[in-house]
């Protein structure tokens, strides 16, 4: 079951790019916008994220902190952000438990891969509660950036 807007959004400990913990309680007071995607190096999560980081400055205008979360490894996706110069935080769900936590993990991916993430967003306010929640079943599509964008401005 996913996320439902108006509910305390679950704290995480994951790893980024350079093996530090990241934590969503340590992120208080600052809007957060996560997308979780499936896999790094695949073509549409490129795109997604390569896209992000292209707007960076539409997110940084609304003091939104921007953090994209797979079940790769960090090394996977250190060398991920390294080679598509992305400018935000990559975080490893490597064990699965954000994303079964917010209720965005594939049972089975093109087959057989069990617990992969689907592609979703979500805005977190400062408060830590959910102000926007998307997510795709269809690994093909992307999120609302439009919706996205136009909740995030919102809670300024």
């Amino acid at each position: 079951m996913s996320l439902a807007i108006g509910q305390q959004a679950p704290d995480f400990n994951l790893y980024d790019t350079e093996k530090k913990i990241v934590t969503l309680s340590g992120q208080k007071g600052s809007n957060i916008l996560l997308l979780f995607f499936p896999l790094a190096f695949t073509g549409v999560c490129t795109k997604e994220l390569c896209s992000v980081r292209d707007n960076i400055a539409a997110y940084n205008n609304v003091n939104a902190k921007v953090f994209a979360i797979s079940v790769d490894s960090p090394q996977t996706l250190a060398r991920f952000k390294e080679e598509q110069h992305l400018n935000f935080t990559l975080l490893s769900d490597f064990n699965k438990e954000a994303s079964e936590a917010y209720g965005c993990a594939y049972n089975a991916f093109i087959g057989w891969m069990k617990g992969v993430s689907k592609r979703s967003a979500f805005i977190i306010d400062k408060q830590g509660v959910v102000q926007y929640a998307e997510v795709l079943e269809n690994a093909g599509e992307l999120p609302d950036f439009e919706k996205i964008n136009a909740a995030l401005a919102s809670l300024n």
